[in-house]
């Protein structure tokens, strides 16, 4: 984990090669203002030894045939956007990716937990297959469609690329919904406060509530973690 927040510092620092080893920093919390790289790296590291357990110990309870040992890490890209993803390695192994831009743009320790929980929430409730079920899903009744209608081959691959396309997004609000509640549990288990974490979607663009978006309007996001965050109470 050392060598984990090490990367990220030198990724945000502007001397990098004269960076001192990172000390203990206290998050910030009430401040506007974004951490030091410093505090970012240190943030990050000392997040992901308070939920990595937790989310493993969730995944453990609900899926204990699914691998829940996870893998959480830094695209230190300096050019990549703020973002965070949940993909799995060739093993089968979870994996959470922060790019190095959302680790310097989040305000606090209790953010950073929000979204290491919701991102390990999407492979514990099983979204990456599930979406590519869907996706398959609607390529074959988007392929049997053009067919049933007369249309040449290459019709009909375009009709399954859409039809793809429409099955993966599909659910794809519904899943980010059920990241963002079991994500709120699994940063409070892990000693942190979701509400606070959860005010991240007050910062970023809102997508709406646009047909087949990917995401859901964040007030509705909000709402969802404050009602999970109310039943713990």
């Amino acid at each position: 984990m050392r060598s984990a927040a090490l990367a990220i510092l030198t990724s945000l620092a502007l001397a990098a090669c004269a960076v001192a080893p990172p000390a203990p920093a206290p998050a910030p919390r009430a401040s506007g203002d974004l951490p030091s790289p410093q505090q970012a790296a240190d943030n990050f590291a000392a997040v992901v030894r308070k939920v990595e357990p937790v989310a493993e110990r969730f995944c453990q309870a609900e899926t204990p045939r699914q691998n829940c040992d996870f893998l959480i890490t830094v695209d230190t890209t300096r050019r990549q956007p703020p973002n965070a993803f949940q993909t799995v390695d060739r093993a089968g192994r979870p994996v959470i990716v922060l790019t190095v831009a959302l680790v310097a743009e989040v305000r606090n320790r209790d953010e950073m937990a929000f979204v290491l929980g919701h991102e390990a929430a999407h492979h514990i409730r099983g979204h990456i297959p599930r979406q590519q079920q869907s996706a398959v899903a609607g390529a074959v009744l988007g392929g049997i469609l053009a067919s049933i209608g007369g249309a040449g081959a290459d019709a009909v691959r375009t009709a399954q690329d859409i039809g793809a396309s429409v099955g993966a997004r599909a659910y794809s609000k519904e899943f980010e919904l059920e990241a963002d509640a079991l994500g709120t549990l699994i940063a409070y288990h892990a000693g942190y406060d979701p509400v606070v974490g959860a005010e991240y979607f007050n910062r970023i663009a809102d997508p709406g509530n646009v047909f087949l978006g990917t995401h859901p309007p964040n007030d509705q996001r909000i709402e969802t973690v404050r009602r999970t965050a109310a039943g713990l109470n």
